[in-house]
């Protein structure tokens, strides 16, 4: 019986895949469809994201196939209304990494083989049904032939249409906004093209017009459509399209050219109020669907796996009581949550459509993007490094379920080892050590040296502070830590 079966092949289902096979856990990973993405898709990876992927070891191979964006800038025409800098992230990944999905998928497949894994393809799930310690599935193969098998842990990372979801008969509640979109991606010529290291917003009384560099001199163009009329569909937009808007919203002085994607779409913002049942598991857009204002969609899966991973590699491994993967749904929905609302607050800012509340908004954001402090605050949201974990069942004392600064680690990244375990940063070394030994498991033999030597904290395999105490406070340490024992 394969101990984890994960259906979908995108980002979320393969770096979820990657980080099980890299901590022991076998896995087997299937996609219906009969090859990857062929096109950009989502196109950002942000700052927490890649301090995440540190501990897969393939940082570099993305550095160095994506483009970094330094800034993001508000401009209404050619007047420009605010620009932060992504420096301001407090992070050794101060940019956003602009990279096609396509790009993404590529080299998560090929770190993923490097490990011992392929992936499916032209497998479907057709059904499954839960025991107490497994879950049996029906596989439809290409051929035509079907598969009965059993896994003992089940994880749909298979999309908005996810028939995981749909067989743990989990609502997926939200709206689908009314405005169209379109797409582009082209290359831009001109002498009033946006930087090509910055995400330029540029605003209009008819809707936005925002512009993303992808690497190899290209750019991605969203932009707002006048409503199509009920019941009918609007075909897809053409190069001359792009051009009129591009005049009208961002001041001309540029040409759009060489398109190699035009589409339309519409935002659907969904979530599922939980994420997981028994030895089932939701994670990314299975999960949650989101406005791509601020590009944050795909991150958050990613990150959903992240958070999965580690917990199930203890579970499976019996490093950590099964009582561990209670804290997915309460972690990971709270950070859907928050993103879905920001994203959606972001959307409605850019759309709004009367006259004097668009006059009020410019006036505002010029004013506020205008200071330090906001400045950073937007460029930590988007970068995600503010993301915590305050409410979590894991979370405990003050500070607790915040991420620890990688210039605090003191050694490699908490969790980049071949198996997942709490890393301790004490003082005292020697109490330390006897702890370790205490609890073998679960937490790692080595203890690092904190930043401030009167605290006692207890990191987790993501990077999460989950015990912050006295720097003398052994008892409560213990007690922490027997609660994660098996």
């Amino acid at each position: 019986m394969q101990p984890v079966l994960i259906v979908g092949a995108g980002p979320v289902g393969l770096t979820l895949a990657a980080e099980l096979t890299r901590y022991g856990v076998g896995v087997r990973i299937i996609d219906r469809s009969p090859h990857p993405t062929e096109t950009s898709k989502a196109l950002v990876i942000w700052s927490r994201t890649l301090e995440l992927m540190d501990r897969m070891g393939c940082t570099p191979a993305f550095l160095d196939a994506g483009l970094r964006a330094n800034g993001a800038s508000i401009r209404n025409g050619r007047t420009l209304l605010g620009h932060t800098g992504f420096d301001l992230i407090a992070s050794p990944y101060n940019f956003a990494l602009m990279i096609p999905q396509s790009d993404t998928e590529r080299l998560l497949t090929a770190h993923l083989r490097s490990l011992g894994i392929l992936v499916e393809r032209g497998v479907e799930l057709l059904g499954f049904s839960e025991a107490a310690d497994h879950a049996e599935v029906r596989l439809g193969h290409a051929d035509g032939r079907e598969e009965a098998a059993e896994t003992s842990w089940l994880v749909g990372c298979d999309g908005a249409h996810s028939t995981v979801r749909h067989g743990l008969g989990f609502a997926f509640k939200g709206v689908a906004q009314g405005d169209d979109w379109m797409l582009a991606d082209v290359r831009l010529q001109g002498d009033s093209t946006p930087p090509a290291d910055e995400i330029a917003t540029f605003l209009h009384r008819d809707g936005p017009f925002v512009v993303f560099p992808i690497p190899g001199g290209r750019s991605r163009i969203i932009a707002t459509l006048s409503k199509a009329a009920p019941g009918s569909s609007r075909p897809a937009p053409i190069l001359s399209d792009v051009q009129a808007l591009a005049d009208e919203r961002a001041g001309g002085g540029f040409r759009v050219v060489d398109p190699v994607w035009l589409t339309n779409f519409r935002i659907n913002e969904r979530k599922a109020a939980e994420y997981a049942r028994g030895r089932v598991f939701l994670a990314g857009d299975a999960a949650h669907v989101h406005s791509p204002a601020g590009g944050q969609g795909m991150n958050t899966g990613m990150q959903d796996a992240f958070n999965l991973s580690w917990k199930l590699a203890m579970v499976v491994q019996g490093k950590a009581r099964p009582s561990l993967l209670d804290s997915y749904t309460p972690e990971r929905s709270a950070v859907g949550t928050m993103v879905l609302r920001n994203a959606t607050r972001m959307t409605d800012m850019v759309t709004l459509a009367h006259p004097g509340a668009q006059a009020a908004r410019n006036l505002v954001l010029r004013f506020m993007l205008g200071f330090h402090v906001v400045q950073e605050k937007m460029a930590a949201t988007m970068g995600e490094v503010e993301i915590a974990y305050a409410s979590s069942p894991l979370s405990v004392g003050r500070h607790a379920g915040e991420r620890l600064a990688p210039s605090q680690y003191g050694g490699p990244p908490p969790g980049s080892g071949p198996t997942p375990q709490f890393v301790l940063f004490s003082a005292d070394r020697t109490r330390g050590a006897a702890l370790a030994a205490h609890f073998p498991g679960v937490l790692d033999p080595a203890t690092r040296t904190p930043a401030d030597p009167r605290r006692l904290l207890i990191v987790r395999p993501d990077g999460y502070v989950g015990l912050s105490a006295a720097g003398d406070d052994w008892t409560e340490a213990e007690r922490y830590l027997d609660r994660l024992a098996p």
